[in-house]
C-alpha cells in the first residue's frame, strides 16, 4: 500500500476534525467550562492558526490573511510569535462566530492544499501541524466531555458504535506481574517517521529489576480503595495531593455519582453505573499515587513503561473506534501486558524533563513542548480519544499532577 501524499494526509485530518464536530450545536461550540478547557471554535481557529503562521506565511509572500485580528486571538502561548488573550477568558470571545472561523478554516485550506500540490512550503512543520491537530482532536473531545458534564440535563455527544458493547461483570481477568526488562536500555525516538522534539534524543537508561501490572486498574479495584477509606486517609497521599483532595472535596473518581447506592459516571454517550470492568479513568496523579500507595506497589517511571512497551504492537481502542471510553481489556498472548495503548493514558512517577543532550527548536516552534518542563507529570499510552496513528511508545504527553479531565488511569509497578 503506498504512503499517502502530504496532501492526502492533510484533508484527512482536517475531516477527522470536522466528523468530530458534526453532532454539536452552535451552543456547544462557544462555552469554556474551565480554565484549562477550551471551546471547541477556539481548537478549530487555533490549529487553522497554526498552520496559517508557521506554513503559509514563511512559504507566500503573496499569501493574504484571513483576518489580521486572528494572529492575536488564536495565538496559544507562542509569545515569539506575539501577545495572545488570557487563556481562561477563552469562552469570552462570542466574536467572531463560529461561521467565521469556518470560513477560516476553509481560506486556509484553500491555500495549504495549494502549497502542498505544489510540492511548496516545509514537510516537517506540515506534519508537526498535522499532529497538533490531531493533538486538539483529543482536546475537543475532553473538553466537551467536561462541558456536558456541567449540564444538568447530562446531554450525549454522540451514543457509541454499536462494537462498543459493554461486557458482562466479571469478564477481566485477575491482574498479573510481568517482569519488565532490566539493566541497561535505550529509550526515546529514533528512526523513520514522525516525532515531537521532546521524545528525543535516544539515550541509555539504567532499570533496575522491576515489575509490571498486566492491565490497567479497573473500577472496581479502584472502588475497593474508596470503600477503605482512600480519600480520608491522609497517609496514602503526598502533602500536595492531600491539600487538593481537602480543598476540592475529592471522594471519586471525576464525573462519577453517587445514586441510589451506586455509583454512576458521565461519559460522551450519557451517564450510566459504573462498570467494574472497565479501567478507571479521570483520576489525577495523586489519586493514582494514593492508590498504588494503598495496593503494596507505585506507579511506573517512564523509562520503565517504555522498555515494556516497545515491543508490543500498537493496538487498543482509539478515537476512530468510536468507543468515547475506556473498554475492558483481556489477556495478552503469552507473558506480555494488556492495554498498554488506547483506552486510558497511563500515569508515571516521572517528571516531565528534557533527556540528555535535548534542545529546542529554534524560534517560536521551540515553545511547543520545551516551556512546560516544570510541574507536570509524564503519562504514555494514548486513550480513546487519541487518534491511532498518533500513539507510539516513545510519545510523552504531559499534564499537572492534579489534572482529572483527560482520560488518565492507572497501570501499577513495583520493585522486583
Amino acid at each position: 500500500m503506498s504512503t499517502p501524499s502530504l496532501a492526502q494526509q492533510y484533508r484527512a485530518v482536517r475531516a477527522t476534525t470536522d466528523w468530530i464536530c458534526e453532532p454539536l450545536g452552535i451552543e456547544d461550540f462557544v462555552v469554556q467550562s474551565m480554565p484549562d478547557a477550551s471551546p471547541t471554535r477556539w481548537h478549530l481557529a487555533h490549529t487553522t492558526w497554526f498552520f496559517e503562521t508557521f506554513v503559509l506565511k514563511p512559504a507566500r509572500r503573496d499569501f493574504r490573511p484571513f483576518d489580521a485580528h486572528f494572529e492575536y486571538l488564536f495565538n496559544s502561548y507562542y509569545n515569539a510569535v506575539g501577545p495572545q488573550p488570557y487563556r481562561p477568558h477563552r469562552g469570552l470571545l462570542t466574536r467572531p462566530s463560529v461561521a467565521d472561523v469556518r470560513r477560516y478554516r476553509t481560506h486556509v485550506d484553500a491555500a495549504m492544499l495549494e502549497l502542498l500540490d505544489a510540492g511548496d512550503g516545509a514537510p516537517d512543520v506540515v506534519v508537526l501541524g498535522l499532529n497538533h491537530e490531531q493533538q486538539h482532536q483529543e482536546l475537543i473531545l475532553t473538553d466537551l466531555k467536561h462541558l456536558l458534564s456541567c449540564n444538568p440535563l447530562r446531554p450525549v455527544y454522540r451514543q457509541a458504535t454499536a462494537t462498543a458493547t459493554v461486557p458482562v461483570e466479571g469478564a477481566v481477568p485477575a491482574a498479573r506481574w510481568i517482569d519488565g526488562p532490566g539493566g541497561l536500555v535505550e529509550i526515546g525516538f529514533a528512526g523513520e517517521g514522525f516525532a515531537f522534539d521532546n521524545e528525543s534524543p535516544r539515550h541509555r537508561v539504567f532499570i533496575d529489576r522491576f515489575q509490571v501490572g498486566d492491565r490497567l486498574v479497573t473500577c472496581g479495584e479502584y472502588r475497593e480503595f474508596m470503600a477503605d477509606g482512600g480519600y480520608r486517609r491522609p497517609e496514602l497521599w503526598l502533602s500536595d495531593g492531600w491539600n487538593v483532595v481537602r480543598e476540592h472535596g475529592w471522594s471519586a473518581p471525576l464525573y462519577w455519582e453517587a445514586r441510589d447506592g451506586d455509583w454512576w459516571t458521565m461519559t460522551l454517550s450519557g451517564m450510566r453505573a459504573v462498570t467494574d470492568a472497565e479501567p478507571v479513568t479521570h483520576v489525577s496523579w495523586y489519586e493514582a499515587d494514593a492508590y498504588a500507595r494503598w495496593a503494596g506497589a507505585r506507579l511506573p517511571t517512564e523509562a520503565e513503561w517504555e522498555a515494556v512497551a516497545t515491543p508490543s504492537p500498537v493496538d487498543g481502542h482509539f478515537l476512530e473506534g468510536g468507543h468515547f471510553h475506556p473498554m475492558p481489556g483481556g489477556r495478552a498472548p503469552g507473558n506480555e501486558p494488556a492495554q498498554l495503548y488506547g483506552d486510558v493514558w497511563q500515569w508515571t512517577q516521572s517528571a516531565y524533563s528534557a533527556y540528555p543532550r535535548y534542545r529546542p527548536a529554534p524560534g517560536a516552534l521551540g515553545e511547543y513542548n520545551a516551556k512546560f518542563m516544570c510541574n507536570q507529570i509524564v503519562l504514555r499510552g494514548a486513550s480513546c480519544a487519541t487518534p491511532r496513528s498518533h500513539a507510539r511508545s516513545t510519545y510523552r504527553n504531559f499534564f499537572p499532577p492534579d489534572a482529572r479531565w483527560q482520560f488518565s488511569g492507572i497501570r501499577l509497578a513495583r520493585d522486583n
